[in-house]
């Protein structure tokens, strides 16, 4: 890390070398100017991360250095050092994102505890900066292996740079336990196998519970020792039998896909070291955030590792409806919210609720409440009991 001190006094140059921890605080190179012009030349030349100026300099001062700066999206920190306590001025610095201020005559404690304030910030500013490149990274390669899957037309060269070099690699699909969040398990195995050269790891962004694994032959048993030690939640996986190159990667993913639906996957973990009650909560609290989405057994089978035979019998012990009744409870409620509480016309509800036939929802609607939408809006009567009787 470099340093860059501006000021024309000789003796305050020296002082400031003399007091500073440099080398507690990372700092490999001082660099010193006695003016703002040859300040300039070496903020050009050399990129120091932090400066430390005088204000009243001749030729360019520091206020005029700094906006200089701030012209040219400076990233370092600035430090005024200054023998004047001018409010009107520390605002304009302030305005001008300096970082902080010394006041004349320099005292050891303070230089230094700001030294190492502006270092600690900038130290942890350029690992947001890598953390946020990184996920963009990440997000990218996701996005390309997900339209890959989906058999869209994809770049391979776009993929290479991420896998270690060869000519086919192992596919395994994983399936992650929906109430558990997978992003953090996918990025940490997709650090494992970067650092380690094996493979790499892919979220599909069209359905987050699923991942798409690439490794290289004779590795996975590694990867899979890996995940039970450090991934602590139910997995279901499906490898495939051959090494497969990449521009087969949609065949691939669609016959790992199918088997998966077909239950031919093995485990990382039991599903017995879930409770089976908080799972069948898991299931009935999905289905009231999302009722108003595409939902069937086949799909909640997937997502929470029950059979569909199972899901049917326990829902139904669980809120006293089966799935479809229980879903449509739950629309009709809110689009009867909707229609006493907003002026949204009957088609735009239905539509919200995923019916995609007004004719089909109004239909529903009197069923349920004895009223039609329209009735109900204009207060033609009272909800028949019916409703009660077969939805409560």
């Amino acid at each position: 890390m470099k340093v860059l001190i501006v000021d024309d006094e000789v003796n305050v140059l020296e002082v400031i070398r003399f007091l500073g921890e440099w080398e507690i605080h990372g700092v490999t190179k001082i660099l010193e100017a006695s003016q703002g012009e040859e300040a300039k030349a070496i903020i050009e030349g050399e990129s120091p991360e932090i400066i430390f100026t005088d204000i009243k300099m001749p030729g360019m001062n520091g206020m005029e250095l700094i906006q200089w700066l701030d012209s040219i999206s400076y990233k370092g920190k600035v430090i005024f050092i200054t023998g004047y306590y001018d409010y009107s001025f520390m605002r304009h610095a302030i305005k001008l994102n300096s970082f902080d201020y010394l006041l004349k005559p320099i005292e050891a404690g303070a230089f230094n505890e700001t030294l190492k304030e502006a270092v600690e910030t900038l130290r942890k500013e350029e690992q947001e900066h890598q953390s946020v490149e990184e996920d963009y990274v990440h997000l990218k390669l996701d996005k390309i292996v997900t339209s890959a899957c989906m058999g869209k037309p994809f770049d391979v060269n776009d993929l290479l740079p991420s896998l270690p070099a060869a000519q086919h690699y192992v596919m395994t699909l994983l399936s992650f336990y929906h109430m558990h969040h997978a992003e953090p398990y996918v990025r940490s195995l997709a650090d494992k196998l970067t650092q380690q050269k094996l493979g790499n790891a892919f979220s599909l962004r069209n359905d987050r519970n699923f991942c798409l694994v690439l490794t290289l032959e004779n590795e996975w048993l590694t990867v899979e020792k890996w995940m039970s030690e450090h991934i602590d939640i139910p997995v279901r996986l499906v490898s495939s039998e051959h090494p497969q190159p990449l521009r087969k990667l949609s065949s691939s993913f669609r016959n790992l896909r199918e088997a998966m639906d077909d239950h031919q996957y093995r485990s990382i973990h039991r599903l017995e070291d879930l409770d089976i009650a908080s799972r069948m909560k898991d299931i009935v609290s999905y289905v009231d955030n999302y009722y108003m989405e595409e939902l069937s057994l086949e799909k909640l089978s997937k997502l929470f590792f029950f059979s569909r035979e199972h899901i049917s019998r326990k829902f139904k012990q669980e809120t006293g409806l089966p799935l479809t009744k229980y879903v449509t409870k739950l629309r009709i409620n809110q689009a009867k919210c909707w229609l006493r509480e907003t002026d949204e016309t009957i088609y735009s509800i239905s539509l919200m609720l995923g019916y995609q036939d007004e004719k089909y929802f109004s239909k529903l609607f009197k069923k349920v409440t004895g009223l039609t939408p329209f009735e109900f809006r204009n207060g033609d009567g009272m909800e028949l009991r019916g409703e009660h009787s077969a939805y409560a």
